[in-house]
C-alpha cells in the first residue's frame, strides 16, 4: 500500500477548510484512506538517518502522511487527493475531462519503429497546454511519476514514463531501439554528452537509477525517443535527456510512456494527465498525440480518457451491503464518488459513469464497494446471520490431529518441514526421474533450496534426521501433512493430497517398528487387514527402497502408499550413515 507525504496546510488551502488531526483521520476512514503519521520533513530526514545534523535545514511544516490503497492511482499526489476529497463532500462536480485540438497546427505526432519490439514495444502519449507550475505543484508532479513507477510500472519494468517542455523540441517524435553505442545526449542534469554504454557504467553506482539499469542492460538495442531534429529526449526506461527537462517556466508539457503492456501504460498516461490538466489555462483539457505503430500509416490517438458506463441494481446493492436505502437516496450518495443518474425507464437500476481516473473499476462489484463507502461502513447496521448452522471442524483436518497424537504416543517425535524443497530432493537423492513426478515448479525460484513443491515428505523428515545425527538412536519422526501433485484436471492445475509419513533411524532398519505402526493407525481407523474390505501389503520394487524390501500398501484394492527399508544410495545422498525405514500413506482415502 503506497503512502502519500502532502503538507498539512497546503492541503487544507485546496480543501478550502481547516481540520484537526482527528477531524482529518476521520474524514480519512469515511472516504477510505488512512491517516497514516502526522510529521515533518525534519522528523522524517532525522528518524530515517538518525542524525540531527542532516535535518538542519529542512522544512518544519507538518506533513500528513496517508496510506492510500494500492488500486487508486489517481489519490497518489495532492491534486488527486483532493479532487476525491471535494467530490466526496459534495463541493465540487466530478470533472468532465475532454480532448482538444491544438490552436495552432496539427496533433504532435509520435512514430513507433519496428526495431522497438526487440525491447519495449509500446508507447503512447498526450500534452498538456499553457500548465502554470508552482513549487509544490512541481514537486508534486515528480513525485506522482515516480510513485507510479514504483506502484503500476511495476519499477519502471512494464512503463517508463518520460516528461518534456515541448518548447524546447520539434515534432513529429521517433521512437526507434539502437545499438548502445549509437546512442548518445546529455543526461538528465549531467553537461557531458554520453554514449548509451558509458551511461550505463556512469549510472552503476547511482542511488536510486542503478536498480533500472539491468532491465535493458543486456539487450542489444536500447529504446530511444528523437524530436524531428535529432535531439534525444530520452533513453527509457534509465533517464532523460537534459536538453528537455521540466522548470517551473514550462508551460506546454510533452508526455511519453514506453512500455512492455499497453494496457498499464494507457492507465498511467490517463492518471497523469487527468490529475495535472487541473493546472492548465483550461482545466481538465488535454491535448492528444498520434501515435503511428510500425506497419500502419492509420495513427491511434491517446490519451484515450473514455468514459463507460455500468449498470447497477439498487436492490442488489441494499442486499449485498446490508442496508435499506431508496435508489434515489443510493444515487445521491453514489455521486460522492462516482457520476450516477437514476434510469428513467427503470428505477431500480442506476447508471454509473466510470470516468478515466477510477481505472480499478472492473467490476460492479467494485461500485457496489463505492456504495458502501459512501454510505459509510460505521453506519451499516449489525446483523445475525440469515441462517443458523453449528460449526463443526473439516473432518480431514479433525482426522488428522486425532492422527499425530496417537502416533506421538507410539513413540514417534513430531517434524515440520518446509513445503517447498529442491527439485534433487524428490527426484535425484530418491533415486527418481523428475520427469515421471507429477510436480508443480516454482517459475523464478530465489534459491535451489525451493525450486518445486514437495510431492513426498520423505524429504524433509530425511533432512531433520540429517541435521540430529549426534542425537543417540533410535531416532523415530513422523509428519502429517500436504504434498502437491500436478493434475490438469483440478481447477487449477494441481491438488493437495494429506499424507502421513513416519521414519524410523537406528543401528538396524527396524522395518518392524514402521510396520507396527501402520497397524497400529489402521486399527484406530478400524480398517481390517483383508485383501477385499481392508488393508495389505504387496511386494513392489521402487528405486527409492532397498530390493525386496518395499511394500505398496493397498486399501481396498487402491495403492495408498509405500512401506520399506531406503536404499542406501538415498541415505548417501541425505548424508546419513544408519539404516531407515519408512512408511508413507495417503490418508483421504478414511474420510
Amino acid at each position: 500500500m503506497p503512502t502519500v507525504g502532502v503538507k498539512r496546510d497546503l492541503l487544507f488551502k485546496a480543501l478550502g477548510k481547516t481540520y484537526t488531526d482527528d477531524e482529518f483521520q476521520k474524514l480519512c476512514f469515511e472516504f477510505g484512506l488512512e491517516l497514516d503519521e502526522v510529521t515533518t520533513e525534519k522528523q522524517m530526514i532525522t528518524k530515517e538517518q538518525g542524525e540531527v545534523d542532516a535535518a538542519k535545514d529542512a522544512s518544519e511544516d507538518v506533513i500528513y502522511r496517508i496510506d492510500i490503497p494500492a488500486n487508486r492511482y489517481d489519490l497518489l499526489c495532492l491534486e488527486g487527493l483532493v479532487q476525491g476529497l471535494q467530490v466526496f463532500l459534495g463541493k465540487m462536480k466530478f470533472p468532465e475531462f475532454k480532448k482538444v485540438a491544438p490552436v495552432k497546427g496539427d496533433l504532435q505526432k509520435l512514430v513507433i519503429t519496428e526495431a522497438t519490439k526487440q525491447i519495449r514495444p509500446f508507447a503512447v502519449a498526450a500534452v498538456l497546454r499553457d500548465v502554470t507550475f508552482t513549487k509544490d505543484s512541481y514537486a508534486s508532479f515528480i513525485d506522482l511519476q515516480d510513485k507510479l513507477h514504483q506502484n503500476i510500472c511495476r519499477k519502471r519494468a512494464l512503463v517508463a514514463i518520460g516528461t518534456h517542455d515541448l518548447d524546447t523540441l520539434k515534432g513529429p517524435f521517433t521512437y526507434d531501439a539502437k545499438a548502445p553505442k549509437d546512442i548518445k545526449f546529455v543526461p538528465l542534469n549531467q553537461d557531458k554528452a554520453m554514449t548509451a554504454e558509458e551511461l550505463m557504467e556512469f549510472y552503476s553506482t547511482h542511488a536510486q537509477l542503478k536498480a533500472y539499469l539491468p532491465i535493458i542492460r543486456d539487450s542489444p538495442v536500447y529504446p530511444v525517443i528523437y524530436d524531428a531534429n535529432g535531439v534525444v529526449l530520452s533513453l527509457p526506461p534509465i533517464i532523460n535527456g537534459d536538453h528537455s527537462k521540466i522548470k517551473l517556466e514550462t508551460r506546454n508539457v510533452f508526455i511519453e510512456c514506453t512500455a512492455t503492456d499497453l494496457t498499464k501504460a494507457k492507465i498511467v498516461l490517463d492518471t497523469i494527465v487527468c490529475m495535472f490538466s487541473a493546472h492548465c489555462a483550461k482545466p481538465f483539457t488535454v491535448e492528444p498525440c498520434d501515435v503511428v505503430n510500425p506497419g500502419s500509416t492509420t495513427p491511434v490517438q491517446y490519451p484515450e480518457l473514455a468514459f463507460r458506463k455500468e449498470t447497477i441494481s439498487a436492490a442488489k446493492a441494499n442486499a449485498y451491503i446490508g442496508i435499506d436505502e431508496s435508489a434515489d437516496a443510493l444515487a445521491k450518495m453514489l455521486n460522492r464518488l462516482l457520476p450516477t443518474t437514476q434510469n428513467a425507464s427503470n428505477p431500480d437500476q442506476l447508471e454509473v459513469l466510470i470516468p478515466p481516473t477510477r481505472h480499478d473499476m472492473l467490476h460492479v462489484c467494485d461500485i457496489y464497494e463505492d456504495v458502501a463507502i459512501a454510505y459509510g461502513y460505521n453506519r451499516i447496521p449489525k446483523t445475525l446471520p440469515a441462517t443458523m448452522h453449528i460449526a463443526r471442524q473439516y473432518p480431514l483436518n479433525k482426522l488428522t490431529e486425532q492422527l499425530r497424537e496417537q502416533i506421538a504416543q507410539a513413540g514417534f517425535t513430531e517434524g515440520l518441514t518446509f513445503t517447498l524443497c529442491s527439485r534433487d530432493d524428490i527426484a535425484v537423492k530418491l533415486n527418481q526421474d523428475i520427469e515421471k513426478i507429477p510436480a508443480v515448479h516454482i517459475a523464478n525460484p530465489k534459491t535451489l533450496e525451493f525450486q518445486v513443491v514437495r510431492t513426498t515428505l520423505i524429504p524433509g523428515l530425511l533432512k531433520t534426521l540429517a541435521a540430529n545425527r549426534k542425537m543417540p538412536l533410535p531416532l523415530k519422526l513422523f509428519e502429517v501433512s500436504d504434498v502437491v501433485l500436478a493434475d490438469s484436471k483440478a481447477e487449477v492445475g494441481a491438488k493437495n493430497e494429506r499424507r502421513v509419513c513416519a521414519v524410523n533411524c537406528n543401528k538396524t532398519a527396524g522395518f518392524e517398528v514402521v510396520h507396527g505402526l501402520l497397524d497400529r493407525v489402521m486399527q484406530l481407523l478400524e480398517v481390517p487387514w483383508d485383501k477385499e474390505q481392508g488393508y495389505f501389503l504387496r511386494a513392489v520394487d521402487d528405486p527409492s527402497y532397498f530390493p525386496g524390501r518395499c511394500a505398496a500398501i493397498v486399501y481396498k484394492g487402491t495403492d495408498i502408499g509405500r512401506i520399506g527399508v531406503l536404499h542406501p544410495t538415498v541415505l548417501a545422498a541425505f548424508e546419513l550413515t544408519t539404516p531407515c525405514s519408512v512408511v508413507e500413506f495417503n490418508m483421504e482415502y478414511f474420510v
